[in-house]
């Protein structure tokens, strides 16, 4: 089955879980910021779409670093995963997890290809 990661509050993971219910494609939801991030998890995501792909440098979370670990971050791929562990709103939103690939911040129309 899939999962969808995402926030609550977040517009764009609404619209991305309407958007699967509407086409009938069964997932799980797993909120970042109620249910963390381990790093297993992280690492496979890293792994399949690259750290630069999620890393979200336009969150509020992202805002609300100092400029020493935003520099770090961008440059130090291990400072950004200890960042992202500390606070998973750090990622782009929504990830759809589907198994075999990892569809980062895409919603609504965007899953038309999945069955």
């Amino acid at each position: 089955m899939m999962t969808l990661y995402g926030i609550k509050s977040c517009d764009t993971c609404r619209k991305a879980r309407k958007a699967l219910d509407a086409r009938g494609i069964a997932h799980g939801y797993h909120d970042l910021r109620e249910d963390g991030l381990d790093a297993a998890t992280l690492d496979r995501f890293i792994a399949l779409a690259g750290l630069e792909a999620l890393l979200n440098t336009r969150s509020t979370t992202w805002r609300g670093l100092d400029d020493t670990d935003r520099q770090a971050a961008r440059s130090d791929d291990a400072h950004a995963r200890t960042l992202i562990l500390a606070q998973p709103t750090l990622l782009k939103r929504p990830l759809l997890d589907t198994g075999e690939t990892l569809i980062v911040g895409r919603a609504r129309d965007d899953y038309a290809d999945l069955t």
